[in-house]
């Protein structure tokens, strides 16, 4: 199935129409709600207060999906887990197991690359208290889907949190495969089928999880040593 009514888009078009959408009313004006009262430690930053489209290589292998920005971290930079503690977290890690250029993200003009690795949300703009609405997450999962067509070489999608696994395996079905019923566990690998990437589920790299020691660098380490050996 093509992702748009339109038939097969490119990656800039895809983007295109992730920042120009304001499907969810209520998500549009906190959002904008957020970028013009700004955090006092940003206050000379000019917010991008919009959806934020995914970032990466459009060759990867691998796609690691979160929840949604950060409220002083994507929607203020303008790029996928840049400029807040998850980001500060997540890219040192994808830096060492190979997947990044250089262990820091702080805006899109910094020279960050990522190899093999693609970074996407299930939804793309920042949610009040941090939670996207059902209704929500279903207007937004066309994008993902379109994402998925467009990664061809995809063989490792990594979810970050019970949110981000959910709404993968909804995006899988809404692209008709028959995808089972599955229980998020840490840490675990679920091969989802012939043709179709393996899925890894890992507890989100937000700080409620990392400065609590839910989830250590040790345990994220590990996952992304899983993935590598899933890519081989």
């Amino acid at each position: 199935m093509n992702p748009s009514p339109r038939g097969p888009e490119t990656w800039e078009q895809l983007h295109a129409r992730v920042v120009a959408c304001r499907a969810c009313p209520r998500l549009v004006a906190w959002r904008e709600e957020v970028a013009r009262t700004k955090r006092r430690a940003y206050r000379d930053w000019e917010y991008w207060g919009r959806p934020v489209p995914g970032f990466g290589d459009p060759e990867a292998r691998l796609l690691v999906v979160g929840l949604a920005p950060g409220a002083h971290g994507a929607n203020r930079t303008g790029r996928m887990f840049t400029g807040d503690g998850s980001g500060d977290f997540l890219y040192p890690a994808l830096y060492r197991a190979g997947f990044a250029s250089q262990p820091h993200s702080r805006s899109r003009e910094d020279g960050l690359t990522l190899r093999d690795c693609y970074i996407s949300a299930v939804a793309r703009c920042v949610p009040p208290q941090n939670r996207p609405t059902a209704q929500e997450l279903a207007n937004c999962r066309a994008f993902l889907v379109a994402e998925l067509h467009l990664l061809r070489r995809l063989r490792v999608i990594l979810a970050l949190g019970r949110m981000a696994f959910d709404g993968t395996l909804r995006a899988l079905g809404q692209m008709g495969h028959a995808v089972p019923r599955l229980a998020f566990r840490h840490g675990q690998v679920y091969p989802l089928g012939e043709a179709l990437p393996t899925l890894v589920a890992s507890y989100h790299v937000s700080r409620q999880n990392t400065q609590t020691g839910r989830l250590t660098v040790a345990m994220f380490d590990q996952v992304l040593a899983t993935v590598r050996e899933l890519l081989g």
